[in-house]
């Protein structure tokens, strides 16, 4: 499998980002604002959509990936406990919402009612696979796909 690398630029590609991220998980320590770099990155174990469907029932697979935003001007939580490092966080979806174009709010969305909120210069995001990967028995599963 090649290791997936994607650039946001604007809304729509940051949808692209959302849908490849759609239940990714990690911990809260795994979060990390870089206020003087103007920077927002993550370490997520990102659940591989686009292959859940060519693959055995109990044979799927997540990796690990890093997703990146540039030119961020201020980040908040919202039913985040940062202290609490271990916390298993589940991402549900990245959203964009215009202020003045180009700039805007991202939200990233996790299960549980707990967000994070970028308000951001203009859209300037990275999704990188780092190459581990691994088998899992577990198909996330949403409302929608009973």
């Amino acid at each position: 499998m090649s290791e997936l690398k994607l650039i946001a630029l604007d809304g729509e590609d940051l949808g692209v980002l959302s849908a490849h991220l759609q239940d990714a998980v990690l911990r809260v320590a795994d979060l990390a604002y870089i206020k003087a770099e103007r920077r927002f990155a993550m370490i997520v174990n990102r659940f591989d959509w686009t292959s859940s469907d060519k693959t055995d029932d109990d044979k799927f697979t997540r990796l690990r990936a890093a997703l990146r935003f540039e030119k961020i001007l201020s980040a908040q939580v919202t039913g985040l406990n940062l202290k609490d490092s271990s916390k298993v966080l589940s991402l549900m979806a990245i959203t964009f919402e215009a202020t003045e174009d180009p700039a805007g709010v991202i939200r990233l969305v996790f299960s549980g009612d707990a967000a994070i909120r970028l308000e951001v210069e203009c859209i300037e995001a990275e999704l990188r696979d780092l190459g581990a990967q691994w088998a899992t028995k577990t198909k996330p599963n949403h409302p929608d796909d009973l």
